[in-house]
């Protein structure tokens, strides 16, 4: 048996028959709707058409809804309901208050500006859910290549071709110690000064790492990674404790004072690296990631 063919009714046709049910009478049913009740009998007598059956029995002074009428209207009140809430709902992720963000972001930025832009964030639009997926320069992307995230936040150098990129400025490494080791009596600390010194250090899959290998061999300083971690909470808890030496990006390098450690500029090279927001090309982002990305923008400095 070939399928029915589902009428074509209108949402103002639902209301028009929801009208007459309710009031019992075309005329009271057209001054509700806005318009005149000989329009109001034609657009009944078209519903009742497409249906195939009567709703209503007229008669001179009551509107009597038929058995066929009164099943009718308990799906066209469900139709109209669901339809409301779509609506509304559609309008709420219009407006960014409801819907769902998914960012990607480098450990160091996850661990020290992004937290402080989520918190931005949710105060304006608690209605939608932020995942923030934390990872190296390489999951970041990936993340992004494939759809699971709406955008990351990563290095912006030499990427690969189908992600974009939106500059948010460069970030300067800094070398971690505690307060007291001697190394911290300086200002600034110049990358020799760390040559042979056991440092605490990403793996070597980082490119933060990559970044810190590249400039040490360039500068012909042997960097000694004695111990190898994958976070950088890790890594600053065994700096206090004496394990080593960190050099990390500047973001990551707050709230050192109550852990007993400071940070010290490098230089003899500076390392620095742009930072950015990597999008898929030619991917449109929901209005809720649109509003995280502008955000982003605006803040990341702050």
């Amino acid at each position: 048996m070939p399928p029915a063919t589902i009428p074509d009714l209108t949402a103002r046709q639902l209301q028009a028959v929801l009208a007459v049910a309710d009031y019992g009478s075309f005329i009271a049913a057209a001054a509700l709707m806005k318009t005149s009740q000989p329009a109001l009998t034609r657009t009944i007598k078209r519903v009742e058409h497409l249906l195939g059956v009567a709703l209503f029995e007229r008669s001179t002074r009551r509107v009597h809804i038929t058995a066929a009428g009164r099943e009718f209207i308990a799906v066209a009140e469900r139709m109209l309901n669901d339809l409301r809430i779509t609506v509304r709902s559609m309008r709420e992720i219009a407006d960014e208050q409801r819907g769902q963000v998914i960012v990607s972001s480098i450990m160091s930025v996850a661990n020290g500006t992004l937290p402080r832009i989520a918190a931005f964030y949710r105060k304006d639009r608690p209605g939608v859910e932020l995942h923030i997926r934390e990872g190296v320069h390489g999951t970041v992307l990936e993340d992004v290549r494939s759809g699971l995230a709406d955008f990351g936040i990563s290095y912006i150098e030499d990427l690969p071709d189908g992600i974009d990129a939106i500059a948010l400025g460069r970030e300067a490494f800094t070398c971690v110690l505690p307060k007291h080791h001697p190394l911290a009596k300086r200002r600034t600390l110049p990358l020799a000064a760390l040559d042979g010194i056991a440092l605490v250090s990403l793996p070597n899959e980082s490119r933060t790492r990559r970044i810190i290998d590249a400039a040490a061999a360039h500068a012909g300083i042997a960097l000694r990674h004695a111990v190898t971690v994958t976070q950088f909470a890790t890594t600053m808890s065994l700096v206090r404790a004496g394990v080593g030496l960190a050099i990390v990006p500047g973001s990551v390098a707050t709230d050192l004072p109550h852990l007993g450690l400071v940070a010290r500029s490098l230089t003899a090279p500076a390392l620095r690296r742009e930072l950015g927001i990597v999008t898929l090309r030619d991917r449109t982002l929901s209005p809720a990631a649109g509003g995280m990305l502008a955000l982003l923008r605006r803040r990341f400095r702050d």
